[in-house]
């Protein structure tokens, strides 16, 4: 580094997420000297976050139904998927020595369920790749975009001040705008977007929701932090696209969230954005038929309370009973039909997300339309753009990371490509 804090280097990646370190890898085993810099102390801290419950990888579904879970960008991710898809993904874990194993529900793990180990492999291999000089990383090195006057000229903040970094080559793995205090803040879409990048706004997916009035007092402080568990939820939202699946998801002190509201959430956030509210339909039995549960509703209870007898004939009781007793008047309670009607399809409305940074991830970013196929931003020759900070968005189940890889892996090549051209 001169007395101008200017470096000069043929290839910069920017976010040390897993699309950042996938692209490095691609480059590394090229044998290409790398520079990675992250805002962070340290690599992949949301990556070590996403596996405290065990971290999943990918999915084992059929190829068909796991390209559909990225929605409207199916199509664009599905040719990543091409090139990098969940058989590579274990395969991959395996050649740094992290054995996998499919779950009952088809997620895919590691075998010790970790993120660590897998992650120290991984940096090992960065650093002492088989040829070539190795990843060199930079970390505490924020990116405040590019330098007045000097449109090629990454600036960047730094421990030492402000350094400089011209190069032949950008990977911008900047995330998405969920969880700030990992690294991914969204910072980067305004200097993208004065550039004249194409970006839709970022949102929250895969979050949590605020009921409409929020809960009462009474139930808040009784069943927050809760599950609902054997639950279904559906919908059909304000454009006749139909959801329905069994699972849990938890109540809140404002709402609800958890694994089955996630799964449902593009289409309840969409409708927020268009209606103003959404609601969804919780079904407390979904395992028993609604001739079954108004069979039991009025079986004679004799001398039990209501509330006695439905934990009796139908293990309402807990949770289940506290939703009916707060979204039910004492009459519709009270009433055989209307109890029975609302076991089996319970109305929740929500009027708001939670806010973008407690989501697990975020729809939005850099469209697909203004990257080549190397995922090279048209508009910036050199500068190429991979994972949660492009325009997709998917559920929980191993869908984000393979698509943080497969794209990490996509932009590593198509800077191998440019380079190439340049010879």
């Amino acid at each position: 580094m001169n007395s101008e804090n200017l470096l000069s280097l043929p290839i910069a990646i920017i976010g040390g997420g897993p699309a950042g370190l996938m692209a490095a890898q691609v480059l590394s085993d090229a044998g290409m000297p790398v520079h990675l810099f992250d805002a962070m102390p340290s690599i992949g801290r949301k990556f070590l976050l996403a596996g405290r419950g065990g971290l999943n990888l990918t999915h084992a579904e059929g190829a068909d139904t796991f390209a559909g879970r990225y929605g409207a960008r199916r199509v664009a991710i599905e040719g990543l998927l091409k090139d990098f898809d969940p058989a590579a993904v274990r395969a991959w874990a395996l050649g740094l020595g992290i054995e996998t194993f499919v779950g009952s529900s088809g997620r895919v793990f590691p075998k010790d369920m970790k993120a660590a180990p897998l992650l120290r492999a991984w940096l090992q291999r960065l650093r002492h790749p088989a040829k070539g000089p190795g990843v060199q990383f930079h970390m505490r090195h924020r990116w405040i975009g590019w330098e007045a006057g000097a449109p090629s000229t990454l600036c960047f903040d730094s421990p030492h001040g402000m350094l400089r970094v011209q190069a032949g080559a950008v990977v911008l793995a900047l995330g998405g705008g969920s969880w700030a205090r990992l690294g991914s803040n969204g910072a980067w879409v305004p200097l993208l977007a004065a550039r004249g990048v194409a970006v839709a706004p970022l949102l929250p997916s895969n979050c949590g929701f605020d009921v409409k009035g929020g809960w009462t007092a009474h139930f808040a402080s009784r069943f927050a932090g809760q599950p609902f568990k054997s639950v279904a939820l559906s919908l059909t939202n304000s454009q006749g696209v139909h959801f329905a699946r069994k699972g849990e998801f938890v109540a809140t002190a404002t709402g609800v969230e958890g694994s089955l509201v996630y799964a449902a959430s593009s289409l309840l956030r969409d409708d927020i954005i268009r209606t103003g509210n959404a609601t969804f339909h919780l079904d407390l039995l979904p395992d028993m038929s609604p001739e079954r549960v108004m069979a039991e509703v009025l079986h004679p209870r004799g001398t039990r309370s209501l509330s006695s007898h439905l934990k009796s004939r139908l293990h309402i009781d807990g949770i289940k009973a506290g939703i009916l007793h707060e979204l039910l008047t004492k009459d519709a309670f009270n009433n055989p039909e209307q109890l029975a009607a609302a076991i089996k399809a319970l109305p929740i409305n929500l009027i708001a997300t939670r806010p973008i940074d407690e989501a697990i991830s975020t729809a939005g970013g850099v469209l697909f339309e203004a990257l080549s196929r190397g995922l090279m931003l048209e508009s910036l020759p050199g500068v190429f753009c991979a994972g949660e900070m492009l325009d997709w968005e998917a559920p929980t189940g191993g869908y984000l990371l393979q698509a943080c890889f497969a794209s990490g892996l996509r932009a590593g090549h198509g800077v191998l490509d440019l380079l190439h051209e340049k010879k």
